[in-house]
Parts: structure tokens; sequence; C-alpha cells
């Protein structure tokens, strides 16, 4: 257990600038709190069949900590909630070992069947603030989901997505200015398709512009030469 706490204490120092010291992540970071709420009480007791009591406590996690964190989900090892606040994860998700999520994230369903309807998250995923995965598929290890992209289909392992429907944008990369993790799933790759397509069509009216001005001053000295 204390080893666990270990990992996790340091998980956060790894990953968050503002962290000072232990005692202040132990009592100031309501995402830690949360994961150990559902590691140590709401978990075990939805395994063990007491679904009503784990659903309360978790509910009692949820008043306190701003995460909405179903008992039945599975959670890996060194998870970082950063911020916390409005984080939705639903009965089926899985998140893997390492995995980082911003505030506002939502691992959620699209189907009422009972079984798996929520996705996988592999281990070392970044998901940016905002962002909703939504479906049981799988987000590969080590991807990254931009902020506030709404993801419906699998991401490959080390893609980063971005966007509404989510769209590949490009592959492994190391974070900004060369760190290995990247905050908000900010990237150095600013190579998004449709931004692409934007600025094509912005060339295209430009010289659609150029081309009109040429030719309305051409007709204006076809005028004046005609009235000579």
């Amino acid at each position: 257990m204390f080893d666990r706490l270990k990992e996790d204490i340091e998980s956060v120092y790894a990953r968050d600038p503002a962290a000072r010291n232990a005692w202040e992540v132990l009592t100031c970071y309501p995402g830690m709190h949360a994961i150990w709420l559902h590691r140590r009480v709401s978990n075990p007791l939805w395994r063990w069949g007491f679904k009503w009591l784990a659903r309360f406590i978790s509910n009692i996690g949820r008043a306190l900590t701003g995460v909405e964190l179903h008992p039945g989900a599975k959670l890996g090892r060194r998870i970082f909630f950063d911020h916390a606040i409005g984080i939705v994860i639903g009965e089926t998700a899985e998140i893997g070992d390492d995995c980082t999520l911003y505030h506002g994230v939502t691992l959620g369903g699209v189907s009422w069947d009972k079984g798996k309807r929520h996705p996988t998250l592999g281990a070392g995923v970044t998901v940016g603030a905002g962002a909703k995965i939504l479906g049981p598929f799988t987000v590969g290890a080590g991807a990254k989901i931009g902020s506030n992209s709404v993801v419906v289909r699998a991401v490959p392992p080390g893609a980063t997505v971005v966007g509404i429907p989510a769209r590949i944008v490009e592959g492994v990369e190391e974070g900004v200015a060369g760190q290995a993790f990247s905050a908000y799933a900010i990237t150095t790759n600013e190579n998004d398709p449709l931004s692409a397509i934007l600025k094509a069509l912005a060339g295209r009216s430009d010289h659609s512009d150029a081309t009109i001005t040429a030719l309305i001053k051409r007709i204006e000295e076809l005028e004046k030469n005609s009235k000579l």
C-alpha cells in the first residue's frame, strides 16, 4: 500500500511543477483522493458484490473531489488526474498505467448495452482538458487526445488526435521543448489536415481577389482609352 502511495506521489511530481512536497500532494490533490477512494473502497466493494454501497461511496467521492468515477471502472498504476474537476469515467472504462487526464474529460458510452460500452486507454495516454472519448474502443499506448476533442473511434498507439470528430494529425513525437510530457496535449506539429485545407482555400481566395482587381483595372483603362 505504501509503495503504491509513494509511486503515485512521485508521478504527481513528475507531471505537475506546482507540486512542492508530499504533504501538499496528499492533502490538496482531489484527483489523487478520487483514485485512492476508488482503489481502496468503492472498487473492492463493487467486486465483492456490494453494488449499492459502492455506488453510494463513489457519490460521496464525487461530492468531495468533483470526479465522477464509477466503482466498476478499472484503473492502472501511476494515473494522474490533473485539476480533476469534471472528470467522468463510466462503469466499463479501463485506464492503463501512467495515463494523465485533465479536467473535464469524459470516458463515456454511446450504447445502452450492459456489456463493454466505455473506452480503454492504453499505457501512457494523455487526454487534454475537456476531451470526450465515447465508445467501447481502445486508445493505443502513448496516444495524445487534444483538448476539447471528441473521439468516437479507435486511436493507434503513439498517435495524436484533435478536433470534432477527432482525427489523427501526427505520429509519435516528443513533447513541447523536448519534454517527454506535453501539458494539455499540445504538440509542436501543426500539420492539421483541416487547417491545411483552410489555408489552401484562403490562398485561392487571395489569388481570385488579385485577378478580379487586375481585370477591373484593365476595364477602366479600356473605357478611358475608348473615350479618347
